[in-house]
């Protein structure tokens, strides 16, 4: 049986004043909706008790699962406000379908579709006036955070026998505030962010956390990011910490390294595959050398390099750096045709500016 989500409102929402400031200048992930969705799923009687609540601590016993065993994935998309009142969302049944890959892989109950879906609505039904309008031709939006988590209470490795779905909303502003600039990135030698069998495909925070270090060392060489190769060789590209990459080549293919296992499938990665094709581009999957990006570079192969994920949707890539070199930006000061029409096209179809011919749209309200 589907789960339904009642809601118990918030007897102190933020007040419309404080709530209209904070739309202003919303940041990403500073702040956080008035409401949030919980679930719970037990072994014996699976998913149950979905409500709406107000947004408020989570309580865990100090033996809870999730705190010992990383028994934990989660979800990123967006919800956006379109001319006519309306909220939609990009690709939402794609996020629900990796969230359930990503569920089998940590051993955690599976959601249905249908009720991923539901708990989406529910939470920007009752929260839509924190969906910030975009009347301006800016680039905010509600940033949906679903996640699900071991809260079982028990110490043994084994998957958990209770586990808890929730999703939290954070209104967002455009990734760069201060306008569209190419990231300066890092080769990781020292780090890898997945190996062959593990995580690597699957949303999960250890895959992040295990990125951070490898962060950290870019930054201490001047890069916004690191870039992370394959961990059994060292010499193929994978992703950055949180997006997928692309390379776009003096003969007009659009490059990506394909899926091995070890990298996420992202839903602007698949995106972008698609509109490749409509833009005149030779889509192509397929593992790259990272001696690739260097030489491809300095020949004049490689002409544009970006990066993309739900957050900054997509990011013109400049300088690489490792220890000893570097490679030069092909991205101008702004990012390269191919990258701004392809940024263009997918913020275009989000906030209904076109038609969507694809289907990818869901209304959320």
């Amino acid at each position: 049986m589907s789960l339904t989500f009642p809601v118990t409102p918030n007897p102190t929402p933020v007040a419309d004043a404080d709530r209209a400031a904070i739309l202003a200048n919303p940041g990403f992930g500073k702040y956080f909706t008035d409401h949030m969705v919980t679930a719970t799923w037990t072994a014996g009687e699976g998913w149950h008790d979905g409500r709406v609540a107000a947004y408020g601590p989570i309580t865990l016993m100090p033996s809870a699962a999730v705190l010992h065993y990383a028994q934990e994935i989660f979800e990123g998309l967006k919800a956006y406000r379109h001319a006519d009142g309306s909220i939609w969302s990009f690709r939402p049944l794609a996020n629900g379908q990796r969230l359930a890959r990503s569920a089998a892989r940590l051993a955690l109950p599976v959601l249905p579709d249908e009720d991923f879906l539901a708990s989406l609505s529910a939470l920007v039904g009752v929260d839509r006036a924190w969906v910030p309008d975009v009347a301006d031709g800016g680039e905010k939006s509600l940033y949906l955070r679903p996640f699900m988590y071991a809260s079982e209470a028990f110490l043994g490795v084994r998957p958990a026998n209770e586990v808890t779905y929730s999703v939290i909303a954070s209104p967002a502003g455009a990734y760069f505030a201060g306008g569209l600039k190419p990231v300066t990135l890092w080769i990781s030698e020292h780090f890898a962010r997945a190996g062959s069998g593990g995580t690597g495909a699957a949303k999960c925070g250890g895959n992040y956390a295990s990125s951070l270090a490898g962060q950290l060392e870019g930054i201490e060489h001047g890069c916004d990011q690191a870039v992370f190769l394959d961990s059994a060789t060292q010499t193929f590209i994978e992703e950055l910490g949180g997006m997928n990459l692309f390379f776009v080549t003096r003969d007009n293919r659009l490059v990506t390294p394909e899926l091995t296992g070890t990298i996420l499938e992202g839903v602007t990665r698949s995106s972008i595959l698609d509109l490749g094709k409509e833009l005149g581009l030779d889509p192509q999957e397929r593992r790259i050398p990272i001696d690739e990006w260097k030489d491809g570079v300095a020949s004049g192969e490689i002409r544009e390099i970006f990066a993309c994920g739900t957050a900054a949707v997509v990011t013109p890539v400049g300088e690489l750096r490792w220890e000893g070199g570097s490679a030069p930006s092909t991205a101008g000061e702004a990012g390269g045709e191919v990258t701004n029409e392809i940024r263009r096209r997918l913020l275009d179809i989000q906030y209904g500016r076109v038609e969507d011919t694809h289907g990818w749209l869901t209304r959320l309200a």
